[in-house]
């Protein structure tokens, strides 16, 4: 008998072993992601400078050209996960992706004026939309986390606009946003990260409607 134990630790052992050859190449994959997200992300907050407002379906166009970089490393990340263990080693790209589609929902709405849809971001990140059996998939609580995400920056963009004096769209953003707000109020939330981060879209709705506030008293909008 004493002579198994060594032999059933030592099988443990190869399954440790091949777990973290793993993990050290999906390591890999996901640092490619979170460095082109940075450079995203860099780029998208140059629209809230005074010129980058006045260009902002410019630069999100040439936001949205760079997830063909997104795609190659996403397809690259799926190669390396085993059939039927994506959430065994999903903690080491959530954090990237809900970023990556917080910045789809974005250049999204500056550009169309609308909420993305979960299998449109799934179709820019190459990836399924609904999870199947063997499939590597984009998980609706990233989602709906990026699209917080999105929220936030819009806040921050609404006030960014009126001091470019455009008065417009900080009134489109306060619409899209109560809808939004309106949208996640139909969910029933059960998970801690993702209702603290709803319960912060309440601030985001707050800032942007002092902001359409002081525009229609100073009547600076031609909206009513």
């Amino acid at each position: 008998m004493s002579y198994q134990i060594p032999q059933m630790f030592s099988s443990f052992q190869d399954v440790i072993d091949q777990e973290q050859i793993i993990r050290e190449s999906v390591k890999s994959s996901v640092q490619n992601l979170e460095q082109t997200s940075r450079t995203i992300l860099a780029l998208i907050q140059t629209i809230h400078q005074e010129n980058g407002v006045k260009t902002a379906k410019e630069v999100a166009q040439k936001a949205r050209e760079m997830f063909t970089t997104v795609r190659k490393y996403y397809e690259e990340l799926a190669s390396k996960i085993p059939s039927e263990q994506y959430y065994k080693y999903h903690d080491h790209w959530r954090f990237v992706t809900q970023r990556i589609c917080f910045l789809a929902a974005f250049t999204t709405f500056i550009q169309d004026g609308r909420l993305i849809s979960k299998s449109e971001v799934a179709e820019m990140l190459n990836v399924k939309s609904e999870r199947t059996k063997d499939s590597f998939h984009l998980d609706l609580e990233d989602y709906l986390m990026g699209v917080l995400q999105m929220a936030s920056e819009l806040s921050r963009f609404a006030v960014n606009s009126v001091t470019a004096g455009d008065y417009e769209t900080p009134c489109k953003i306060s619409n899209f946003m109560s809808e939004l707000d309106g949208g996640f109020r139909l969910l029933n939330l059960k998970n801690d990260s993702l209702r603290k981060k709803f319960d912060g879209l309440k601030y985001d709705i707050r800032k942007v409607e002092e902001v359409v506030y002081d525009i229609r008293i100073r009547n600076l909008s031609t909206k009513k």
